[in-house]
């Protein structure tokens, strides 16, 4: 058992991770908190009227304010960075031809290369259509040479036959 009687660690929980949005919206929280409280120490005796409501107005101009100066930020920003990521779609172009992956063009070779084997095959020019041819020649023989065997048995049986009688 590890030291301080735990049996677990912290490691294999699940973490949890925020968008950037999520972010954002957090610290305009606590920003809008951080200006209450300043707002409260501050003005909290004599206030006129509502100021829950004027406050509510000035926090909105500058959240919008808070919100260009990070867009612009972000897009001064941008040209500065040079990403070099391989995924990265930029632009897609559909209406050009499609680069093939590597398993569809050997995919494509290999049909190819059947289709060129099967012609030479049919006019006879690769070793598998010799030997079949060969062996094609060598049986055509052998029924010709059992023909032969076979006549020339049955007239001699016809001659043995015509000497019994």
């Amino acid at each position: 058992m590890p030291k301080g009687g735990r049996k677990g660690g912290h490691k294999g929980r699940a973490r949890q991770y925020r968008s950037p949005e999520e972010i954002d919206v957090q610290l305009q929280a606590e920003k809008q908190k951080a200006r209450e409280e300043e707002e409260q120490k501050e003005g909290g005796d004599g206030a006129a009227g509502n100021p829950k409501k004027e406050k509510k107005s000035l926090d909105s101009d500058e959240s919008e304010d808070e919100e260009d100066d990070y867009q612009q930020n972000r897009k001064r920003l941008e040209g500065l960075f040079d990403i070099e990521n391989p995924n990265r779609v930029t632009q897609l172009d559909l209406d050009g031809p499609k680069a093939l992956s590597r398993k569809e063009r050997e995919e494509i070779e290999m049909q190819k290369a059947k289709e060129r084997y099967m012609k030479m095959h049919l006019a006879g020019k690769t070793e598998q259509a010799k030997a079949d041819l060969r062996e094609e020649a060598a049986r055509k023989k052998e029924e010709e040479r059992k023909a032969k065997d076979d006549a020339t048995l049955s007239g001699k049986r016809m001659q043995s036959l015509s000497l019994y009688k």
